[in-house]
């Protein structure tokens, strides 16, 4: 049964992805849908906040050892807190967060 990951990942100015042609397309490719299954991942919402280095991603894997390794090529350029979630319902229905 997969479970939920909400997964955060920061970098500084000096590492980010982005300002690089090369790195940011590998990025782009390291987070498409084909290469998240092939790691039995499917990422769910993704978005980096403006401005601040950080990317957040809410993903389904059967563990938490699948999220880590797929987010390897990250803890080259900053950190990674990987963080097990529920869904809203969930939470509601065994009546605690």
């Amino acid at each position: 049964m997969a479970q939920l990951f909400v997964i955060q990942h920061r970098h500084s100015d000096e590492t980010c992805p982005a300002k690089n042609k090369e790195m940011g397309g590998m990025l782009l490719m390291h987070l498409s849908e084909k290469n998240a299954q092939s790691y039995g991942l499917k990422i769910k919402g993704e978005g980096v906040i403006n401005g601040k280095h950080t990317l957040y991603l809410i993903v389904e894997a059967a563990n938490e050892q699948q999220v880590k390794k797929f987010m390897e090529p990250f803890t080259k350029a900053g950190s990674v807190e990987i963080m097990s979630a529920s869904p809203c319902e969930v939470v509601v229905e065994r009546g605690a967060c």
